[in-house]
């Protein structure tokens, strides 16, 4: 059994878990599955080796390739045997330089990893565990965001389009598209490998394409909330001309915090489908929610959003349909607003191959393990983490110490 840590823990990590016994060696056994794309020769670290000191690394707080070189140094002998660094003559263990992890995530094959990291994260239950009443049906956000600082010279920007859980923000899938008009060609490849039986597909009006609502709904088995927009003409000259003014307002909700104050208020309709329905396929409901927000020091805003679903009234009500817009609306601050704040990622210049989008792999994977056991403020607990390396090394079950945090 491994030694006790020489660190005492932390508070803010013994609130994480419960750690699972099944953890151990879980990790690893995914990133197994993730290719080699170095020659046989030459070859010292082993590949899940360099990949679980990147997630260690990434866990505890490191924002470039330099980072995680750093935290490499300064992990123990213990640390290193824990993770699979072999020997170096004369028999002492040497963490990998940053030319070897350099080259190593230029080369990575990104929709291998990306692959690897989904299914690791898809395998624990998504349940929030700060709700209350009956749980809702899932919900998977379709969004895309640009690495904004992967651009160099003539080459543009990297831009990524993911899959996450509205609750906790699970990046379940991640795919590179040349740009963000090209999102919506990514859309179906992005969900085809994922189980979207029952659950509730969210997307801003980019993805609002007829074809891709009907594959979603017919060969998915999924439902969907659809932002109508201009994109969509005929739906959205339908869905305003409804007598919205008639009907009284069905849910209202109030939130206040960092420096701002937002309200909404939510009306539903259903569609007349004896009546031909609106131009869009398989919808059942009609969506208006009107937002007001009120920032400190700046002007209120106020703004209209039109919508149509695929569920019934009898399935989700207008409070629960407003939680899905707005849960939609959440994963810029719960996920791509920690990429950028907490792990720098708008700020990371990393261009060559594949580097950018392996970061951006290793940030997801950080975040939703942090989400999953239960943080609620993940600069707090990388912070915490960072500290001590090896309990990065708790994190991930890489160690079967009975002090973890949480048992």
């Amino acid at each position: 059994m491994p030694a006790a840590p020489s660190s005492p823990i932390p508070a803010v990590l013994v609130k994480l878990g419960p750690f699972h016994q099944h953890d151990t060696g879980r990790l690893r056994a995914h990133l197994q599955r993730v290719p080699d794309p170095r020659s046989r020769r030459g070859r010292w670290y082993p590949l899940v080796s360099l990949l679980l000191i990147c997630a260690c690394a990434v866990v505890s707080g490191a924002r470039t390739i330099t980072e995680i070189t750093e935290w490499g140094q300064r992990a123990t002998i213990t640390v290193l045997e824990q993770l699979g660094i072999r020997r170096h003559l004369p028999g002492r263990r040497r963490a990998p330089s940053h030319a070897t992890l350099t080259r190593l995530l230029a080369a990575l094959d990104g929709d291998a990893l990306d692959t690897v990291v989904g299914a690791y994260l898809a395998e624990h239950d998504h349940t929030d565990v700060n709700a209350t009443g009956p749980a809702p049906r899932p919900a998977i956000a379709v969004d895309g965001k640009a690495l904004s600082g992967s651009a160099h010279r003539t080459q543009r920007h990297r831009h990524l389009l993911s899959a996450v859980t509205h609750a906790p923000t699970i990046t379940l899938a991640q795919r590179e598209v040349g740009a963000k008009t090209n999102e919506t060609a990514a859309f179906r490849p992005l969900l085809q490998p994922l189980d979207l039986a029952g659950t509730v597909v969210t997307f801003d009006a980019l993805h609002s394409v007829k074809d891709q609502v009907r594959w979603l709904v017919q060969e998915k088995k999924a439902h969907y909330i659809a932002v109508i927009k201009g994109n969509q003409p005929n739906a959205s000259a339908q869905v305003k001309a409804l007598p919205w003014e008639q009907l009284p307002v069905a849910h209202t909700a109030s939130q206040a915090g960092h420096g701002r104050r937002e309200s909404r208020w939510v009306k539903t309709m259903a569609i007349a489908a004896n009546l031909g329905g609106i131009a869009f396929p398989e919808a059942r409901l009609a969506l208006r929610i009107h937002r007001r927000r009120q920032e400190s020091g700046k002007r209120q805003t106020r703004e209209t959003v039109y919508a149509v679903t695929s569920l019934d009234s009898h399935q989700a009500g207008p409070a629960e349909l407003g939680g899905y817009v707005r849960g939609h609306w959440g994963i810029e601050n719960s996920s791509h607003h920690v990429r950028d704040v907490v792990f720098a990622e708008d700020a990371s210049t990393v261009h060559t191959g594949s580097a950018p989008r392996a970061m951006a792999a290793l940030r997801n994977l950080a975040i939703g393990r942090l989400r999953l056991l239960g943080a609620d403020n993940i600069a707090k607990t990388t912070r915490a983490i960072r500290d001590a390396p090896e309990h990065a090394v708790w994190i991930w079950g890489i160690t079967d110490s009975p002090l973890l945090p949480g048992t």
